[in-house]
This record gives structure tokens, sequence and C-alpha cells, in this order.
């Protein structure tokens, strides 16, 4: 068994991972890396290409798989969940696997088809949706070669663990998750066949390494629900207006708000594009349980509409719109700088149900956009919100649960990945032996 370890092994996100077994390749993953991505809509002298996204490193550089000669024998595609540091590099680079399956959970796959659509590309590659906790052949590949996705709990649902079996030894992918016993929204994890799994050997796993210096739980989205539940009973006024933000991908989340925002008896408008994707999507697979209670604003001429009625009468609506990390074009941003036919006045409330993604970009938007609503008088309450990746805590327990024989950490940067090696110290990994801080573009042989 080889691992060419494409992308996400230097920083968070991009990350694509290749596996050879015999003459068969897969892959696991193909996503964006965000600050690379937000650099190439600022710059319109960039095209956004494959070209451009190259240009800027907001896609895994797969050329490596042209240089060791695996190109031609990639007969998969896996893929974890629906997050875009995960999928949105996919639509442009699939063109160079023409021959590969495409196999993700229903979610995930109808996430990647509205990004295929925004892209304008075309896909022949044959796309097969599964169901968490199930297990595959795959066409082209040896018979005794298998994948499974095993079911875990993340911020976004269908989320799973991907798990390839091969006469070579079972390799376990671990991105991303967290340890959640108390979701508000679908199953826990499926720790009886994590356990299984591990009971049966597993060569090779990498695993995620977001908060593994992290002593203390990162907290359930149970206790979100609480916070949400504390947030709107100090927000809710007759005549004060009332915003909601969070991610838009993050539908259990978004299950929770339309929870509370409905015991206010204000009316729940969703408003922009990134919320209408995901809600849609989800929808469309059966799992969004709110969709009927909600009323949702994708284009610019409906937002304005309903933003001047709710500008008219502040007390009748909750509104749950884009723009928690202060983004450009979101609709917070638009309020901010006058775009739009609402106007924050001192009084309103506005909850942020997340946190900031800790880039330069991100936290001076956030800082600028914050500023603004202060100086007039906005209630904000900020960090309503729980990660949706596990602590210290989740990553000893995947690594009891799985006990695999070479540990390698990934999606954090360099410290949280050292951080994830003196974890698998405490459990008689050896770094060099047993475990491996990687590069991007490397291949291990294993």
């Amino acid at each position: 068994m080889e691992i060419c370890c494409v992308g996400g092994f230097e920083e968070v996100g991009k990350n694509m991972t290749a596996i050879k077994v015999g003459e068969d390749v897969f892959l696991i993953d193909c996503g964006f890396y965000l600050p690379g991505v937000i650099e190439l809509q600022e710059n319109n002298e960039i095209g956004y290409t494959t070209r451009g996204l190259r240009r800027v490193g907001g896609i895994p550089d797969d050329r490596v798989i042209d240089k060791i000669k695996w190109r031609d024998k990639v007969k998969a595609i896996f893929l974890s969940h629906a997050h875009l540091d995960h999928v949105a590099g996919l639509p442009f680079l699939i063109d160079r696997y023409p021959n590969a399956t495409v196999f993700g959970t229903p979610f995930t796959m109808k996430v990647l088809d509205s990004l295929v659509k925004d892209a304008h590309v075309n896909i022949k590659n044959q796309m097969k949706v599964v169901q968490s906790n199930s297990t595959h052949s795959i066409p082209g590949a040896s018979n005794d070669i298998k994948v499974e996705f095993v079911h875990t709990t993340h911020s976004t649902i269908d989320s799973t663990f991907v798990v390839l079996h091969t006469p070579e030894g079972s390799f376990f992918y671990a991105l991303d998750y967290k340890f959640d016993d108390t979701p508000t929204m679908g199953p826990g994890p499926n720790y009886t066949r994590l356990k299984e799994i591990g009971e049966n050997g597993v060569k090779a796993a990498i695993i995620n390494t977001l908060y593994s210096g992290k002593l203390e739980s990162n907290g359930s989205e149970k206790d979100a629900d609480d916070m949400l539940e504390r947030a709107f009973h100090e927000a809710d006024s007759n005549d004060s207006a009332l915003f909601v933000t969070t991610f838009s991908s993050h539908i259990e989340r978004l299950n929770n708000i339309v929870k509370h925002a409905q015991k206010t008896g204000r009316e729940v408008v969703f408003l922009g594009r990134s919320l209408a994707k995901y809600v849609e999507c989800a929808q469309y697979v059966g799992k969004c349980p709110f969709r009927k209670q909600i009323k949702l604003m994708r284009y610019r001429g409906q937002v304005n509409s309903i933003l001047k009625r709710v500008n008219e009468n502040r007390g009748k609506y909750v509104v749950v719109c884009t723009g928690h990390q202060g983004e450009q074009n979101s609709i917070l941003d638009r309020i901010s700088k006058g775009q739009t036919n609402f106007t924050f006045k001192h009084g309103d409330h506005l909850i942020y149900s997340s946190s900031i993604i800790p880039t330069e970009v991100n936290i001076e938007a956030r800082r600028v956009l914050d500023d603004k609503l202060k100086k007039i008088g906005v209630n904000l309450q900020v960090n309503v919100h729980v990660h949706g990746h596990g602590s210290q805590t989740s990553k000893k327990k995947l690594i009891e649960l799985v006990k695999p024989k070479i540990l390698i950490p990934a999606h954090g940067t360099r410290e949280q990945e050292e951080d994830l090696i003196c974890v698998a110290n405490e459990y008689g990994y050896k770094l060099g032996e047993t475990s491996y801080l990687v590069n991007n573009g490397q291949v291990l042989k294993i």
C-alpha cells in the first residue's frame, strides 16, 4: 500500500489523498483552500478557472499524481462529507480522472452537483450515491477491494469516515469529525462498527488534527441548542430587529435556530444564495425538517423586497442570513454598507451562531463589520456555537477504537499536527516508524 499525501497535510483545507493498492489507485476528497479562493475572488486579474485556482493554491496540486504515474490507474473518488474544503475542488479537477466513479452520501453528492453547476462544467463520470454505514465494490478495481462509509457526527449532515478494505489491510480516513453523543438531529457516531474495524485491523489512518492540543471538550450540538435558547430569550423584544447568522451547510444548527425562532412568534426568513443552496440540497435528499417553517429568498430582488418589509416592521421577523465571517457581498456585509433596504438601529439584535475561521482576511472582515454594528448600538451575541471538530478527547477515543498500526496527522497547522503526534506517543507510536509528519506531495510506502 502506498499513500500520496496530495493536499491538506500542511494547512487547514485543500484536502486530497491518493492510495495505491496493487495497480489500483483511489482518491479521497478534493477540496478548496479557502484563503486561496478568497484571494482569487478579490483579484479580477486571475480567472476563476483550474489554472487560476492552481495559481493561488486554492485547490490541491494533484499534478504529483502525474509525476508518480498514478493518474491513469485511478478507479474511484470517495467524498467524506459536503464541506467546501473537501469537495469544492473536484469540479475543477475531475476531468483528469474520466474513468473514476465518484462515491458519496446523498447530501454530499447533491452539494457536489450544485457546485458542478456553479462551475459550469460537464461531468461524465459515473456518480454513485451511497448511504452511511454501507460497503461497496468499486467498478474496475480488484474484487478484493471494497469501500465503506461509516457514519460520524460533524457540523454538516451525512458525514462519514471512509474506510478502504484491501488485501494489504484497511486504510482509515478520519476527516472531519467530532464524537457527539447527544446530537439534536440524526444518529450518533457508529461506535460499534468502528470497534469492529479496529478489531479486524487497520494498517494506516489519516486523522484530523484541529483542536488536538485542546484538553477540554468542544461540546455537543445539544450545548449549542441550549445556548441558542438563551440567546433568543435575551434578544426577543417586540419592536427590535432580530438577525441570526451561521454556517450555511450546518443543517442541524439551522434546524435548531428555526425551532427557537418559531417560539418568538415571528416569521422566519432565510436570506442569501449560500443558505438557499444548502437548504435546497438538504430538502432534495429529505433531510430538511424545517423547510416548511421558513421563507427562503435566494435572489437579490427577493432579498431587497423582504428586507424592506423587515425594516418597516422590525418585530415581525427573524432573519437568518449569510455573513458571519464578514464576507464581501454577504447579506450582513451589504446591509452594513447601505446596499439594501434595511438599516440596523440602536437596540437591534444579531446572534452569531458561529466562530471566526481564523484567517487574516476573516478576522479583519469581522472586526470591521462588528465595529460598524457596535457604533450603531446593535446588540451582538457572539460564539453562540460549538465546534464541529472534536478536541483531544475525540482523537484519543478514535485511536482507542480503530488502533491503526500507522498514524498520519492532517488537516491542521503544523503545531496541531505535532500535538496529535504527542497524543499518539501516549499510545506507543514512534515518530518516523509508526507515526509520520508529512508534507503535501509526499509518498509513503507502508
